[in-house]
């Protein structure tokens, strides 16, 4: 099947804006202080990831392990919507 530049150039443009709107769905990730002095990131689903310092510091220094888990799981994972 043979596409016409003229229809070419519509798909790009419909890529693109579709593209544009799924950017303009991803909220950004925000960071608060909560009330009982753990680190809370917003962002990421409907609900934040609060941890204390102490967990942060675990959690970071984990992350190659995580990653390295993320990529031999990689077919066992699913993907999730970015949120409003």
């Amino acid at each position: 099947m043979e596409v016409s530049t003229q229809e070419f150039e519509a798909l790009k443009k419909r890529l693109a804006d579709a593209e544009s709107q799924l950017a303009a769905r991803i909220k950004p990730l925000t960071l608060r202080v909560s009330e009982k002095g753990a680190l809370s990131v917003y962002g990421l689903g409907a609900w934040p990831v609060t941890l204390y310092s102490s967990q942060w510091d675990r959690l970071i220094e984990a992350i190659p392990k995580v990653k390295a888990f993320l990529v031999e799981n990689k077919d066992k994972f699913s993907t999730k919507a970015a949120t409003k």
